[in-house]
């Protein structure tokens, strides 16, 4: 730093000889999720060429820098795996088509489509945000996934409805806190227990969507049986 003196010989500011300076070009935008401003925002992708500076003024190339997320609220900069995390919007939607799969998993596997799992079903799955689900719509759908797979009704949970689950299921899981990974299990749980105890093959789609959530085999047994209890 040189120092600079006034007219009256007093320090005003100091003056970097030497430094870096970034030079950022932006490469592409969208909507993340930024944790310093804790919401939804629009930003910029940035890449950037370093340069050594001179009295302020760039001389020599140094290098380049990034790519980098800027938000366009805060101007804060975060590595481009800020981008890995789902907006507010993206995650409601993940979250509601989670409970959508889970409900239909377990009617499926039940195969009688009992009022009582009807009914606890739609519930659950108006509460995720689907407003307008009705009992009959569920009772159709299942009747449309075993036809479409050739899956017959009370066998254990097959290949392609593991995969679904496991494509529905996945990408949440990361996200989730452990208590909502394992509320997701007790929901669709309190769903096949509706009508009576857990069936073989009700009892297998539930195991397959706790390991979806990652929820550990011991934990999954743990939290079958405590949805035996009333809440």
């Amino acid at each position: 730093m040189l120092p600079v003196r006034g007219r009256d010989g007093r320090v005003t500011r100091p003056v970097r000889i030497a430094g870096t300076r970034v030079a950022w070009t932006p490469i592409g935008d969208g909507e993340f999720f930024c944790s310093g401003c804790g919401g939804d925002r629009n930003y910029q992708r940035l890449t950037g060429r370093r340069r050594f500076t001179l009295l302020g003024v760039p001389v020599l190339p140094r290098g380049t820098a990034g790519p980098v997320v800027e938000c366009a609220a805060c101007r804060r900069h975060f590595g481009t795996d800020a981008l890995d995390h789902p907006t507010t919007s993206r995650f409601s939607a993940m979250l509601r088509d989670a409970v959508h799969t889970t409900a239909l998993a377990v009617l499926a596997a039940d195969g009688t489509c009992a009022r009582a799992a009807l009914e606890a079903a739609a519930g659950a799955v108006r509460a995720a945000g689907f407003e307008d689900c009705a009992e009959d719509q569920l009772r159709a759908l299942v009747e449309a996934l075993a036809a479409d797979t050739g899956r017959l009704f009370d066998e254990p949970c097959g290949p392609s409805l593991a995969i679904e689950l496991h494509e529905s299921l996945d990408p949440l899981a990361p996200h989730l806190a452990p208590a909502g990974r394992e509320s997701l299990l007790l929901q669709a749980a309190r769903i096949a227990l509706a009508d009576g105890a857990y069936t073989p093959a009700e009892r297998d789609v539930l195991t397959t969507i706790g390991t979806a959530l990652t929820i550990r085999a011991e934990d999954v047994g743990r939290l079958l049986a405590a949805a035996r209890t009333p809440s």
